[in-house]
């Protein structure tokens, strides 16, 4: 049997910021288990292909969660990277960290060491920005951030509607100041894809004291009395680790593994059978996800990007791209948007997540016509789910209760984003291009019950789950993990994915998931530490 020092679960954004850390000491042996394939697709790697992905289901997975009331009797259905890269090899390639007060609000919390001002540094440290340098960017980081790589004309109509509707124009979205509408900065370098696998793991990967194994289904944790000592494979195979298990299989996975391993609430893994290592409640509670609904306005002439991966089109794209890197395959496709604050909050609490076509959910097809699709998103939810135990077999999926808007108030704050939505579609600069709107059928905004039934058939997720095993104080008994994401009630075990978010930050996930990994691997090594 084979004895690592390290052993890193999931290849994922945070999986592989975990494992070339780790491995950067040529005197500890580190073994990484993905359970997707290599991340080799041609699919992956050109940005505006990252749909194709999502299709073939090969190099993702999509989560099914309960049928839910709250949804019309939909299921949630949650899709995520399946391939070593994880989300950051199959997302839309966003760069955006959240508000400051996310992180100062953790804090509030009772979670130590994690304030903006603490954390902004490990943001800097991982970015190589190739436009923004100043107090918020940093430029020697393995992450590379760049700017658009194409700009839809029907980005830049909704750029400039946005501002005929109110709001600012906003350079950097990861700057003094989120709100205002603009193009999202991407991780994108030379017009490919910049994932996690890019920046972390291709140097790491030919070092002699780094093992990779894909295509492998950890199905629980060993213990030695209290301590991590190693894992099992679904196949039977299983590794010792000496040292530290690292749990990054994200915010379904995380917990399914740790209450497959005894670490959970003990009434409900003795139900399953299960030896309770560690009593933990709080294990694959808090679930937190970004939903979105959907404004969407057929236009008059066939501008949009509708069709184009069909046929000549696809073909003429494809030929510019391999041959000169440009064109419309550069595009990240959710090319821009903006943060709003569509409640006086204060700060933003919605997202605008704008795409040139109109799109479908993954439960109802997209428009067959050219147009536009601009996508409310809350970015601070109240509503709360749960990952549990379908059984004590390793094979089954997870119990997913998604709980996505089970609080009234998630449906009120989307019907106002929605209507913010409406408002720039209708600004000049887009209203001469649009033809008709599509969704939501005009006049529905005006009766509030068919409009709340309008979000609740409509809304999806953008791919953020969260929180599941999240930090918290000492007196947390909902608290997972101590502020070094070590897990509570055992030693050699440490969660770095984006279950251990205490609350969801107010954007994309992916930065953040690799700013926790990041500090993971330091508190491992000793370079950081969390006053008690």
């Amino acid at each position: 049997m084979e004895n690592f020092d390290y052993i890193v679960v999931g290849g994922g954004s945070s999986g592989c910021v975990a494992a070339s850390r780790l491995s950067e000491d040529p005197g500890v042996r580190v073994l990484l288990l993905e359970s997707g394939r290599n991340d080799t697709s041609k699919w992956i790697h050109i940005p505006a292909t990252f749909f194709k992905i999502l299709e073939k289901g090969v190099d993702s997975i999509a989560y099914l969660g309960e049928p839910s009331e709250a949804l019309n009797n939909r299921p949630a259905i949650v899709p995520q990277g399946h391939v070593i890269g994880g989300g950051s090899s199959i997302n839309a390639m966003l760069y955006v960290r959240g508000q400051s007060q996310d992180y100062d609000s953790w804090g509030q919390m009772g979670v130590k060491g994690w304030s903006f001002e603490e954390v902004l540094p490990v943001f800097k440290s991982l970015e190589n920005n190739l436009r923004h340098s100043d107090e918020f960017h940093g430029t020697e980081g393995e992450m590379v951030v760049s700017e658009k790589g194409y700009g839809h004309p029907l980005s830049w109509a909704f750029i400039r509607a946005a501002q005929e509707a109110g709001i600012p124009y906003n350079e950097d979205f990861n700057g003094a100041e989120q709100e205002g509408v603009g193009f999202y900065q991407s991780t994108t370098s030379e017009n490919r894809r910049w994932s996690s696998a890019q920046a972390f793991l291709r140097k790491a990967e030919k070092r002699p004291n780094l093992k990779i194994l894909t295509n492998r289904r950890v199905a629980k944790i060993t213990f030695a009395d209290k301590r991590a000592s190693g894992v099992v494979l679904e196949d039977g195979a299983s590794y010792d680790c000496s040292g530290e298990v690292v749990m990054c299989a994200g915010a379904i996975e995380t917990p399914r593994l740790l209450q497959l391993s005894g670490i959970g609430n003990a009434a409900e893994l003795k139900e399953h059978g299960i030896d309770v290592v560690s009593d933990l409640p709080g294990v694959g509670e808090n679930y937190q996800d970004h939903l979105e609904s959907t404004v969407q306005g057929e236009t008059h002439e066939p501008i949009s990007m509708y069709e184009e991966d069909k046929g000549f089109a696809a073909f003429k794209h494809m030929l510019q791209y391999l041959t000169t890197r440009t064109g419309l395959l550069t595009s990240n496709v959710v090319e821009c948007g903006g943060f709003v604050d569509v409640s006086d909050a204060g700060i933003p609490d919605m997202q605008f997540c704008v795409l040139p076509l109109m799109v479908g959910g993954l439960d109802r097809p997209a428009i067959e016509a050219h147009g536009i699709a601009i996508g409310p998103v809350f970015l601070r939810p109240k509503s709360r789910g749960t990952v549990k135990l379908r059984s004590a077999n390793s094979k089954d999926s997870a119990l997913f209760n998604s709980g996505a808007l089970t609080d009234p108030a998630d449906v009120e704050i989307l019907m106002r984003g929605i209507r913010k939505g409406i408002e720039i579609l209708e600004a000049p600069s887009l209203a001469k291009l649009i033809k008709r709107r599509m969704l939501p059928e005009p006049g529905i905004e005006k009766d509030d019950d068919a409009f709340r039934d309008y979000v609740r058939q409509t809304a999806k997720t953008i791919f953020h789950p969260s929180g599941t095993c999240k930090m918290g104080g000492d007196t947390d008994k909902m608290a997972v993990l101590d502020s070094e994401l070590r897990v509570r009630g055992v030693q050699g075990l440490r969660v770095c994915d984006a279950s251990a978010m205490p609350n969801l930050i107010s954007g994309n996930t992916n930065a953040p998931t690799m700013m926790i990994a990041e500090r993971c691997t330091r508190f491992m090594m000793g370079k950081e530490t969390v006053e008690a």
